[in-house]
Parts: structure tokens; C-alpha cells; sequence
């Protein structure tokens, strides 16, 4: 599973990504492998080549342009887009197989985890 990240959270964009992070998650829900990479540029394309390359069978990340979505959606990899929040919120739900398109993970004003 590869999440488009921007710090410690899911970018907002992914064709204005510059760093992504690999997971290897077991059946049981275990993270297996944890790999972060680093782009040279900030590219739709070069995310995309870098899922094709690992064999992602799933993105996580903000939002996605339709061309980019159908392009690895034909390619046969899952997208879960327009999710925002802190990977240490993102990562478990995903690990778990709870994560979907449009989760919001942040706080909200006054509210603690």
C-alpha cells in the first residue's frame, strides 16, 4: 500500500506529492514493512511509476486528479482518495481495513483522540 504523505499526513494532492510511504500489511492487519521515499519532483506521474514499480495494489491520498485516478484504477490498483489526517490515525484504519474515500481524521475544535 503505498499513502501519498506531506510531513506526517496524507497530502492533500497527488500530483503535488514529493514523499510517499510503503506499507506491507499482513492479513492480520500487521504492518509488515514501512518504507518512505523521497521524489526528486513533485509528480503525478512519478507516483504512479513508483506504485506500477512495487506493485501497490493500494493508494491512499487527498485529492486526485480523474486522470490519474482512471489511469490506476485501468491499472487495476485500489485508490481510497480525499482522506485527510495524521498517518498515526490514517495507518491503523487502513491496517485494519476500516479506511474509506472521504474519511476526515483530524480533530475537531475542542475535541481530543
Amino acid at each position: 500500500m503505498l499513502i501519498a504523505i506531506a510531513r506526517d499526513e496524507v497530502a492533500p494532492r497527488f500530483d503535488l506529492t514529493k514523499e510517499a510511504l510503503l506499507l506491507s500489511i499482513s492479513e492480520s492487519g500487521e504492518i509488515v514493512q514501512r518504507k518512505s521515499f523521497l521524489l526528486a519532483d513533485a509528480s503525478g506521474d512519478e507516483l504512479c511509476d513508483l506504485a506500477l514499480s512495487r506493485d501497490v495494489g493500494t493508494i491512499v491520498c487527498g485529492g486526485i486528479e480523474d486522470e490519474y485516478f482512471h489511469y490506476l484504477r485501468w491499472k487495476r490498483i485500489e485508490v481510497i482518495d480525499s482522506v485527510m489526517g495524521p498517518l498515526e490515525r490514517v495507518i491503523p484504519r487502513l491496517a485494519a481495513g476500516e479506511l474509506k474515500a472521504g474519511d476526515i481524521l483530524f480533530d475537531r475544535a475542542g475535541e481530543s483522540a
